[in-house]
């Protein structure tokens, strides 16, 4: 069973505790009961539905927004947290503590929709919606759907805070992870999704308080089960991409275990570069892969050279620089890795055309191969391999700078530079660094010896 933290397992009571107190004026509140029954109904009938195989969602927690949002704009703020709590509840939970989950969800989506109709109750929406002004109910809706969104961000945040990596949701795990990398990549992320979720269940609020009834407003929802279904293949699609990816590079890192971790932490340089360069997000992807993927060629090297003590003679040598070639040849049938193929192949060129395989000069050798360049060679020198020692990140960098123009391209080891600076440099320990060999005084460096990166 997971571990949760003490303090973790108070904050979920006390969120409880709060959507408990929500639900308290239902005796005085006037609304009717079927909405809510019917709302309920459908949204945990939803929720199944989006975690079963035909639609196959990975991430079904607010999946279907709409319809907790319609019960916002429908009812009463108690009557509105009603709808979340059944499909909630009773929703499967693949990962322990399961009562934990299920109430954290529960009582998180409760005071969401409650917040949400608050304001839109406030605000006049609700009688908007009721006459069918849908000009008039646009901001109050808006208004609530923002409300909506923090609540949801704000109890996530807390939840980091009190020592849990991701949200205690019931896909999500439970281990750390930073609480500002979190806020500042998940939760602005979720906004313009939640948006959308907000006008549907504006549509279907509207339809459902028109003459035509509830089943007007139920077909709101058939557009949006197909992009759910588009965004669900997309998803399996791209998890089917890094699980082959995944695959290479546990190849590779037990091949050499020495290395093992240089894959990620380049992959990891590799989209710093990119990002400094003002990459879209699309190529950063793939910059990425081309990182991560730029050493696969080593599986047809043999062991005894990849692991080598001291210097390699040269019939050694010419064999361990067919590595990019044989990368080139086993990925170059994968199609979306589009331009990290190159990178794979071009990555050990030298801009004064010394570099291999086949001598590339300056803007002939392709972008992505020249930013990988730059990362492999930065990891290289920083991490200790058979035959060198790791050297402090300020003398890699430094030994970079003088090799710009001959070796590396001056634009990316400026751009590395930069976002170290900014950023600092923090890979994940590796094997290779918890338990580094006992070796002779340092190599030569790296970057000076025309394809001494292994």
């Amino acid at each position: 069973m997971e571990a949760v933290p003490a303090r973790a397992r108070i904050y979920v009571v006390c969120v409880a505790a709060c959507a408990v107190l929500c639900l308290l004026p239902l005796p005085v509140v006037r609304f009717r009961w079927w909405v809510v029954v019917l709302l309920a109904v459908l949204y945990a009938g939803c929720e199944r539905l989006a975690r079963s195989r035909f639609v196959g969602i990975s991430h079904p927690a607010g999946t279907f927004y709409p319809v907790l949002l319609a019960g916002a704009f429908l009812l009463p703020a108690p009557a509105a947290a009603l709808v979340p709590l059944p499909g909630a509840l009773l929703s499967h939970v693949a990962q322990r503590p399961f009562l934990l989950r299920r109430i954290w969800r529960a009582a998180q989506l409760a005071l969401g929709v409650w917040a949400a109709a608050r304001v839109h109750g406030a605000l006049g929406g609700r009688d908007a919606v009721a006459a069918g002004d849908v000009p008039h109910a646009l901001g109050p809706t808006g208004a609530a759907v923002l409300a909506f969104w923090v609540v949801l961000a704000l109890l996530d945040g807390g939840i980091l805070a009190a020592g849990v990596g991701a949200p205690p949701t019931p896909f999500g795990p439970w281990g750390r992870v930073p609480v500002r990398r979190a806020w500042r990549g998940l939760f602005p992320r979720s906004l313009a999704p939640i948006a959308v979720h907000g006008l549907a269940g504006l549509m279907m609020a509207v339809l459902w308080r028109s003459p035509y009834g509830p089943v007007a407003a139920l077909l709101v929802l058939l557009p949006m089960c197909v992009s759910w279904w588009a965004f669900a293949q997309y998803h399996r699609e791209r998890a089917a991409h890094q699980a082959t990816i995944r695959a290479l590079v546990q190849a590779v890192d037990i091949k050499d275990g020495y290395t093992r971790g240089h894959s990620e932490r380049v992959g990891q340089a590799s989209v710093m570069i990119a990002r400094e360069l003002g990459m879209d997000d699309e190529r950063i992807e793939v910059i990425r892969f081309a990182g991560i993927l730029h050493d696969v060629g080593k599986l047809g090297v043999p062991t005894r050279v990849l692991t080598k003590n001291g210097p390699l003679t040269p019939e050694e040598r010419r064999v361990i620089e067919l590595h990019p070639e044989y990368g080139h040849e086993m990925v170059r049938g994968i199609s979306f890795l589009g331009e990290a193929r190159a990178a794979v192949l071009h990555h050990h060129e030298r801009l004064d055309g010394s570099g291999y395989p086949y001598g590339l000069v300056g803007s002939q050798i392709p972008e992505s191969a020249r930013v990988v360049a730059v990362a492999d060679a930065f990891d290289a020198m920083t991490s200790t391999r058979s035959y060198s020692r790791a050297r402090p990140v300020e003398v890699a960098l430094e030994e970079l700078r003088r090799c710009a123009g001959s070796q590396f391209d001056p634009v990316m080891v400026e751009a590395l530079v930069r976002a170290l600076g900014r950023y600092g440099w923090r890979p994940a320990v590796t094997a290779d660094d918890a338990h580094p060999p006992q070796l002779p005084a340092p190599a030569p460096p790296v970057a000076t010896r025309p394809g001494a990166q292994r």
